[in-house]
């Protein structure tokens, strides 16, 4: 990738703003920002969200949380997070994440790539607040997860 790199500075709650699935995201970071080194994302996600459980084959997750609480499963680990906490999720391993108070997160994906998922699957956010509660498109899901290098496993496992 091209690396004619910029600096910039972003606040919260600026970047594009998405809802993606029953989140507020805020892009921060694309591959072609970044030179494909990495992507980073701000969400804001509802009590009781929850990702499927599914393996990434193209990059890494990394997640921080900047407020509330998630539970998050990999490897066989139960992991709960709470503001201040750093949870990395190799690729090629099965996650997942649950939500178990209303949370703010950063998501940082090394490389780059994710995001692109993230932007097609989302509509640009009307307003500065969670969607409304609708299921997901899942043959969009699918076929996007798979155009990603993503395997949706199901359900997060209890």
């Amino acid at each position: 990738m091209k690396r004619n790199l910029r600096p910039y500075t972003l606040a919260e709650g600026e970047g594009q703003a998405l809802w993606f699935l029953d989140t507020l995201t805020f892009v921060k970071a694309t591959g072609e920002q970044t030179g494909g080194a990495f992507a980073l994302i701000e969400q804001v996600l509802p009590r009781g969200s929850a990702s499927p459980f599914h393996v990434h084959h193209a990059e890494d997750e990394t997640f921080y949380i900047l407020d509330g609480e998630a539970t998050f499963l990999s490897g066989g680990q139960r992991m709960k997070a709470t503001a201040g906490s750093f949870i990395f999720l190799p690729r090629d391993i099965p996650h997942g994440f649950r939500v178990d108070a209303p949370t703010k997160l950063l998501i940082l994906t090394t490389p780059a790539g994710f995001e692109q998922f993230v932007l097609e699957m989302s509509e640009p956010a009307r307003e500065p607040a969670l969607p409304p509660a609708l299921p997901p498109d899942m043959g969009k899901l699918m076929s996007l997860a798979r155009k990603y290098r993503i395997d949706i496993l199901g359900a997060l496992p209890e």
